[in-house]
């Protein structure tokens, strides 16, 4: 036995130095059976053949699959490996998970799904990054509030044309808290950031000021949902929040409230969206509430609609309304038209943005003042 065990490995050991193209990389079975097996592998040259070798020694991989003895130093494998390597990662950059076509554009914006997952604490839009000029039938001037010592001074000689800024942003900072294991779908935890700002730009008489910054922070939790819906219609998420938002000024001006609110989100293909929120205000002591009412002026929940006419034009329209009575709440309706094009055909981020706004609210310091705003500028879009 220890004659043929010597001759096997001899044989093997010639072979693999000739190279010759005789099928894959085998383990003879009399060498498996034996204590030649190990010393056999380790005669092997290439890292991959050799590799094998062990593998079949360990009873790991099947033996006839393997690479060919014509290549024992693996390099037509390493050569493979790494066109394969190259072109994986072409595919992924190509179809990065923000922004893969085969998921609906709700889908993408919350990654509600494995395959439009973007990982934790990775900077998405929120809102559009704005610049507008507006026009207003009317401006505050003089802002007041029902509280008392919250109303300006004297009033400031403000221009109905100035610009807005928006700026906007969030993180998912945890993923998978209620849908561990769930191929369906992955819920999230999410905190974003938006701030917008009225900006006299055209007042050069009065040092051209910031009349109005409103800062909005919030954390929302988002669940997914893939429920079926009349007309083909498909609800994709149901969630709830908490937001505040202020003004940062001190008294008489100071203005903020707080919310916690729940919400929806609907789609039709990729060219109907509807998503829906209704909130309760946290209440506040009378005594330090700077916006008494503010509910009953803004509202108290919002419906949003938007429309992809085509690869370049949006529309879309958001109504808010105090669910009371009263016809108080505003109207948003807006027009977007892309500019240019991705690399990998999609639309650019960069989009022509034209408002209409009605009612109240617009910025946080005129809650209780009606005012028209037609606004055109640029806006940035990366969701």
């Amino acid at each position: 036995m220890s004659t043929l065990n010597s001759n096997v490995l001899a044989l093997s050991t010639l072979l693999l130095s000739m190279g010759q193209a005789v099928a894959q990389v085998t383990l003879p079975a009399a060498a498996a059976e034996s204590g030649t097996a190990l010393p056999m592998c380790a005669a092997i040259a290439g890292n991959a053949a050799r590799l094998d070798c062990y593998d079949q020694w360990a009873g790991r991989a099947p033996a006839p699959t393997a690479r060919s003895m014509a290549d024992p130093l693996g390099t037509q494998a390493t050569t493979d490996a790494a066109t394969s390597t190259d072109n994986t990662s072409t595919e992924i950059a190509r179809t990065d998970a923000c922004h893969d076509k085969r998921y609906s554009t709700l889908s993408g914006f919350w990654e509600l799904e494995d395959g439009t997952d973007c990982g934790t604490f990775r900077i998405r839009g929120y809102r559009p990054l704005s610049f507008s000029v507006v026009g207003s039938n009317t401006v505050n001037e003089q802002p007041s509030s029902g509280a008392a010592n919250h109303t300006a001074a004297a009033p400031i000689n403000y221009s109905n044309s100035e610009t807005r800024l928006q700026l906007s942003m969030r993180t998912k900072v945890a993923q998978g808290l209620l849908t561990q294991g769930d191929s369906q779908g992955k819920d999230s935890l999410w905190f974003a950031y938006s701030q917008q700002s009225y900006w006299q730009l055209f007042s050069s008489q009065i040092s051209r000021p910031f009349r109005t910054t409103d800062h909005e922070p919030e954390v929302i939790y988002v669940y997914p949902t893939d429920a079926k819906l009349p007309l083909d219609w498909r609800l994709r998420y149901t969630g709830l929040g908490l937001v505040h938002q202020s003004n940062g000024q001190s008294l008489p001006l100071s203005r903020s409230w707080n919310r916690v609110y729940l919400m929806a989100g609907a789609e039709l293909g990729n060219r109907w969206m509807v998503q829906a929120r209704v909130w309760k205000r946290l209440s506040e002591n009378p005594a330090i509430d700077d916006n008494p009412g503010i509910e009953n002026t803004i509202g108290r929940g919002e419906l949003k609609t938007m429309w992809n006419v085509n690869q370049q034009h949006s529309l879309g329209a958001t109504w808010l309304t105090s669910l009371r009575q009263q016809s108080n709440g505003s109207i948003r309706l807006e027009w977007l038209r892309s500019l240019g094009a991705r690399d990998d055909g999609g639309k650019s981020n960069l989009r022509l943005h034209t408002q209409l706004f009605s009612g109240y609210g617009d910025s946080l310091i005129d809650y209780n003042r009606k005012r028209t705003v037609f606004s055109v500028g640029l806006s940035l879009l990366d969701f």
